[in-house]
C-alpha cells in the first residue's frame, strides 16, 4: 500500500505539494543510508521491480536500478532490441505476459507522452514514469529540487532560471510543476522557438536575455541542446547557439555571484555548457547524480509501502 496519496508517479503536474515535500524528506534519509559504509536496507525485500525502457538510457535506467537494489528489491531489465516486440507482438501482449510473472512496480520511459498512464489499462501495479516523450520526467525534476535543497536549505522564493531548449524537454516541464509548487521564481530562458507558446500560463516568466537571466537567477539549470528530437534549421548551428546562451566561466564571472549550476545529463560540453563551469566550483551536476540514486529509492518506498 502507498505511504503517500498517490498509487503511480506519471509527473509532478498532478502530485500534490504535500507528497512532493514527502518524497524528498524521505530521500534525504536515503541519502544517509547511501553514505553508509553499507548502502543496503531490507525495505522492499520480496518485491519485483521491473525497469521497462523503450529509449535509450544510462543515468535515469541505471539509477532506478541501483535505487531498487539498495532497497532489497528484485529488479529485471526489459531490453526491446531482444523481445517479442521484434516478432510483431503487441505493447498490451508484451505487458500483460510480463506482468503475469507478479511485478509490483514498472518503471516506463517511452517516446510516446502518456505512455505510463496507458500502461494502467493493462497491469495493477504502481506504474513510475521515467520519461515520456516530450511531457514530463518527474524523478529527474525531484532530484533537481532536491539538490537544490541540500544547497539553499529552502525552495521557497529560491530564483532559478531554466536555460536551452525548453521546447523539447521533459526535464523542464517537471521542474516547472515542482518548483513552482514549492514556491520558487521560475524563469526560462532560449532562443524564442526552442520556447513553447504561453509558457507563461504556468507561472513562469520568458527571458531571451542570457546575462539579465544570469544577473536575476540563484540557480541556473542547463538544459541539453536535442539535436535528435528536433527538426533540421531550428538551430543555425551549435556554435551560433554557445556565442548567444551558452554557459560560460566568462559569463558567470561577469557578475561577480555564487550561482548554482545544474544539468540533467548528458552534458553537451562546449555547447550548452563549458567545460570549465560544469566541472567547476559553482557546479553540483554530481551531487544531483547522487541525489537521483536517494529520490529513486524514496519514490519506490513510498510508492510500494516499504516496511510494511
Amino acid at each position: 500500500m502507498s505511504l503517500i496519496s498517490i498509487k503511480h508517479l506519471f509527473g509532478l503536474q498532478n502530485t500534490p505539494k504535500n507528497d512532493i515535500e514527502k518524497i524528498l524528506q524521505t530521500a534525504f534519509k536515503f541519502r544517509e543510508v547511501l553514505d553508509r559504509p553499507i548502502k543496503k536496507v531490507p525495505s522492499l525485500k520480496g518485491k519485483n521491480v521491473l525497469s521497462l525502457f523503450f529509449e535509450n538510457s544510462t543515468r535515469t535506467k541505471m539509477s532506478f536500478d541501483l535505487a531498487a537494489k539498495r532497497l532489497s528489491a528484485d529488479v529485471t531489465s526489459f531490453s526491446k532490441g531482444t523481445s517479442s516486440l521484434n516478432k510483431g507482438e503487441s505493447f498490451k501482449d508484451t505487458v500483460q505476459n510480463i506482468h503475469s510473472m507478479k511485478i509490483d512496480c514498472i518503471i516506463i520511459r517511452h517516446s510516446s507522452p502518456g505512455s505510463c498512464i496507458n500502461l494502467t489499462n493493462y497491469v495493477d501495479a504502481s506504474i513510475i514514469n521515467g520519461g515520456d516523450g516530450f511531457h514530463e520526467h518527474p524523478t529527474q525534476a525531484l532530484l533537481d529540487i532536491m539538490s537544490l535543497k541540500e544547497k539553499f536549505k529552502s525552495i521557497k522564493n529560491l530564483k532559478v532560471g531554466i536555460i536551452g531548449d525548453i521546447l523539447h524537454s521533459r526535464v523542464a516541464r517537471s521542474n516547472i510543476y515542482g518548483l513552482t509548487k514549492l514556491g520558487a521564481k521560475v524563469r526560462v530562458c532560449g532562443p524564442s522557438n526552442l520556447i513553447p507558446a504561453r509558457i507563461e500560463s504556468l507561472g513562469v516568466e520568458v527571458s531571451h536575455d542570457i546575462k539579465d537571466t544570469v544577473k536575476w537567477a540563484d540557480a541556473l539549470n542547463v538544459l541539453r541542446i536535442q539535436r535528435e528530437r528536433m527538426g533540421i534549421g531550428i538551430i543555425p548551428s551549435t556554435r551560433e547557439y554557445r556565442s548567444l546562451f551558452g554557459i560560460t566561466s566568462s559569463l558567470i564571472n561577469k557578475y561577480n555571484k555564487d550561482i548554482t549550476i545544474l544539468h540533467p545529463g548528458p552534458i553537451n560540453r562546449g555547447v550548452e555548457v563549458s567545460s570549465c563551469v560544469a566541472d567547476g566550483p559553482n557546479s553540483i551536476i554530481l551531487n544531483q547524480v547522487l541525489n537521483g540514486v536517494a529520490v529513486r529509492m524514496s519514490v519506490l518506498y513510498l510508492l510500494l509501502g516499504g516496511g510494511e
